[in-house]
């Protein structure tokens, strides 16, 4: 049996059950070692670095035995069977679509039908052609996935990436679109994971301009910083590409490339490190101009004729549009307004500006002065407008949106008549028009209200005891939307709640709402969230005994704090790909140091003393009733290192008093989660439930 339980159901382990018996009650042993940091004068012990090194042949047996354990443990949970069945069931919808772009006249975006391990990439005459498969990658183990692509101006050639067990490190390929062949040009280290990828095409379509780390001497490993823009010519060998921005820019810098219609003009959003705000660079010929800094705080941009349109949210929290025209001269195209705004694509003569507050949002269409033409008429609660595909001096967009209880569909918006036309959706696999979706507030420490959505089955009473598992993520800009719930309605049949918190940390309110969840600022995120369960207290849906809590990633460390900070409110916590030693996260670890434009840097001592208030691994406590804990980590991970779920582990199962098992689940050929196969994506979900209806009680099926 494999350890990694990368594809296995969670039924499947009953026979790691049986070999593991005799010792599933007690984890392998962690042993401590004497390690310290000092900084700004205070001791930092760090008994667990020890586990760091991967290639330590002790680390990589503890690793072994704590998938064992693992394994062991959730094998022997008697609803495993049913509930992955349920889970798999759920999960085999009909075929699905993501992430379509429109480039002349042809509409390319992602399919993938279940149990598909990876998405295809699609190409399609805009709007009615004949749907033909460009690239599929589902002939291996599916662990190969497609990390984006970008279609020339006219659509003719098509550069895609891909990359390997979850690594993210890209390759970039080109494909002619026409014959349907890729090109020999095969381009490495094309960004990924730590900064993102980009490409812009050339106006001839003979090359483009894309992001790439420095190529590594032979023999050695990418060091993935200091990336920069590179120019590459069709056929050209990718050592011949030279760098044509961003030498000497930022350790830590990452681009967002925009080109304007038909490549006339290329910008550039330039971010040093994760969750800030951008520069903005207009090209001109050779030469760079920089026309906004830092401080005009911009998120997101588009090419609106050849103009560039920016959202700006300096001394505007809901944010405001500004234009760029080709000579750098600024103007305000719309002020602030209610909503705060998240996208903005060009339709007709004018534009679409996609709006968020809390968890309602909506899309608006602008003519070319500015002036408000109407509200598309999407549903006005319950959805997430999901992105918007257009080109330039057309009448017609492809909004694509979901929803707590909808699958994805997309509709043709026509600018002219103002109508919607659903062109494709979803077909789930159940009903699940039988969803009710309530919304409660929670009061943080500060008074800050928080509003949590609430999903449960029609007829399910607050009865004070309900399984619930609370969600939240609070970081990063990113908001916690209505999305399509999917295979967790099983957790829903069987009477038990979900619950969405939206925290700070996110942009769902615009960027005072993630402002305040940032830095010395970081606690607020944590108080959101435990008022968000207080609140369900408070309501009567659940109790201490049966709330389970759910993050990854950031999410992560919002579990590990929020386990460490409240560990008599929560009764079990899964927490995926999480940070728990901030401390270290920064000084030790290559995507650490993008992430001090989110967290603050801990060589500045009030940072420093704000962060190891609440870094997860530093203030776990000896003889602390911890709730049941499962912790999953993948082994190629570039964002959030492997060791942060060993250390956090080791410590929990050595500190706590209670019988509730600490367990970690390390996947080997897995990384982030961005690019898993079907399979894994399935199997967290299961393992995930059957955990959760183990802990919290949920009635047997």
């Amino acid at each position: 049996m494999p350890a990694c339980l990368r594809c296995l159901p969670v039924f499947a382990l009953a026979a790691a059950a049986a070999a593991h018996a005799g010792t599933a009650s007690q984890p392998p042993a962690s042993p401590t070692q004497p390690a310290s940091s000092s900084l700004h004068g205070v001791t930092v012990n760090d008994p667990y670095r020890w586990l760091e090194d991967p290639q330590n042949p002790a680390v990589q047996a503890w690793i072994k035995a704590q998938n064992e354990h693992t394994e062991a443990v959730l094998g022997a949970m008697p609803d495993g069977k049913a509930m992955t069945e349920r889970v798999q069931q759920l999960a085999i919808t009909s075929t699905t679509r993501s992430s379509p772009l429109l480039a002349g006249g042809t509409l390319f975006y992602m399919q993938e039908t279940p149990p598909q391990p990876q998405p295809q990439l699609m190409a399609q005459a805009w709007p009615d052609g004949k749907a033909r498969v460009l690239v599929d990658l589902n002939a291996g183990d599916g662990n190969t996935a497609i990390t984006g692509y970008w279609p020339s101006p006219s659509g003719r050639y098509l550069a895609y990436g891909t990359a390997e067990g979850g690594s993210e490190l890209t390759t970039l390929h080109v494909l002619d679109v026409n014959t349907g062949k890729t090109l020999s040009d095969a381009l490495p280290y094309a960004g990924g994971g730590t900064t993102p990828q980009g490409v812009a095409w050339d106006a001839d379509e003979h090359g483009f301009t894309y992001v790439r780390f420095p190529l590594p001497p032979a023999g050695s490993e990418v060091r993935q910083f200091d990336a920069t823009l590179v120019h590459h010519a069709i056929g050209q060998a990718a050592t011949a590409d030279e760098v044509v921005f961003g030498k000497d820019y930022s350790k830590v810098a990452e681009y967002r490339l925009l080109s304007s219609p038909g490549a006339k003009q290329l910008a550039v959003l330039a971010n040093i490190g994760d969750g800030g705000p951008a520069e903005v660079y207009l090209r001109d010929g050779t030469r760079w101009h920089k026309v906004l800094g830092d401080d005009a705080n911009v998120r997101v941009a588009a090419w609106v004729g050849q103009r560039l349109f920016v959202t700006s949210f300096a001394h505007a929290p809901r944010g405001k549009l500004l234009a760029v025209d080709t000579q750098g001269k600024l103007s305000t195209v719309l002020p602030q307004q209610d909503g705060a705004l998240q996208e903005v694509q060009p339709i007709a003569d004018g534009f679409l500006i996609t709006r968020s507050w809390g968890p309602d949002w909506w899309v608006e269409q602008y003519d070319a002065q500015g002036k408000q033409v109407r509200r598309v008429p999407l549903p006005q609660h319950g959805i997430a407008v999901e992105g918007m595909a257009a080109e330039q001096g057309q009448d017609r967009a492809l909004i694509t949106y979901g929803g707590w209880t909808l699958p994805s569909r997309w509709a043709n918006y026509d600018a002219k008549t103002g109508t919607l036309h659903t062109v494709f959706e979803v077909k789930a696999a159940a009903d699940y028009g039988k969803v009710d979706v309530q919304r409660i507030d929670g009061t943080s420490k500060d008074g800050t209200k928080i509003p949590v959505t609430v999903l449960s089955m029609h007829g399910v009473a607050a009865n004070g005891k309900r399984p619930t598992i609370l969600y939240s993520y609070g970081g990063y800009d990113i908001p916690i939307t209505p999305h399509f719930i999917g295979p967790e309605l099983a957790w829903l049949e069987r009477g038990g709640v979900l619950a969405f918190a939206n925290i700070r940390g996110g942009n769902e309110y615009g960027q005072d709402w993630h402002a305040q969840g940032q830095m010395l600022h970081k606690q607020n995120v944590f108080d959101d969230f435990h008022a968000a369960a207080l609140a369900l207290f408070a309501t009567h849906w659940t109790d201490r005994q049966h709330l389970g809590i759910l993050g990854g990633s950031n999410g992560g460390l919002l579990m590990g704090a929020s386990l460490v900070q409240h560990p008599d409110d929560y009764r079990a916590v899964v927490s995926m790909v999480g940070i728990y030693d901030v401390i270290r996260h920064e000084t030790d670890f290559a995507n650490g140091a993008y992430n001090v434009s989110e967290f603050g840097t801990v060589s500045d001592a009030a940072q420093f003393k704000a962060t190891l208030a609440y870094s997860p691994l530093q203030n776990v406590q000896p003889h602390t009733v911890y709730p049941a804990v499962l912790m999953t980590t993948g082994a190629n991970d570039p964002r959030v290192a492997p060791w942060q779920s060993r250390k956090f582990t080791a410590a929990l199962q050595n500190a706590t008093s209670s019988e509730q098992p600490i367990l970690l689940l390390t996947r080997m050929n897995a990384g982030h989660g961005i690019g898993a196969p079907f399979s894994q994506r399935v199997g967290n979900t299961a393992i995930m439930l059957t955990f959760f209806a183990q802990e919290l009680g949920l009635a047997a099926k």
